[in-house]
């Protein structure tokens, strides 16, 4: 089941003394959590983003109602979330949290290799890693292996490489 607020990010400190603090981005880039508008808290508290940037590895944001250091120390520590309804992905991309826990199936024959259990960026592509038995496999995330994302079914299917599900004896 798809969660309505995703985690997005971490308040890791202050920024100044206005009341800015720095986020630690839990997304694909800062530039994608500077560009929300809103983020909320686990209690469903939504925060008001009065302004965004990017500054080196961490967001710096303004939100409305913190105007002081003070205020803004006291965030140090939080989750912060986001809506799904407040982003419009591409086709064909999704949140990394609808994928964990996805079946993991042969195209062909329908066998189950087992679940995602993380989504590993690595540049080129990415790459889920799978786990079975308590074993952990890695596939490429590239059209010649996943076929196809059924994420309201519940699984993905693959054309297995040589070599990725093969266990060493």
């Amino acid at each position: 089941m798809k969660k309505q607020f995703i985690e997005t990010g971490k308040i890791v400190g202050t920024h100044a003394l206005k009341g800015e603090v720095r986020v630690d981005a839990w997304c694909d880039s800062v530039a994608f959590l500077c560009g929300l508008k809103r983020l909320y808290f686990r209690d469903g508290t939504e925060l008001k983003v009065l302004s965004a940037r990017p500054h080196k590895n961490v967001a710096i944001i303004q939100f409305d109602g913190v105007s002081g250091i003070e205020s803004a120390d006291r965030l140090r520590g939080k989750i912060v979330y986001m809506n799904r309804d407040d982003v419009k992905l591409p086709q064909g991309t999704h949140f990394i949290q609808d994928l964990i826990g996805l079946e993991v199936r042969d195209v062909e024959s329908g066998e189950v290799y087992g679940t995602i259990s993380d989504v590993i960026k690595t540049g080129a592509n990415d790459v889920y890693a799978v786990q079975k038995d308590g074993k952990e496999y890695l596939v490429p995330v590239i059209p010649d292996v996943v076929k196809e994302k059924n994420i309201d079914g519940g699984y993905i299917t693959i054309k297995v490489l040589e070599g990725i599900f093969d266990d060493e004896n």
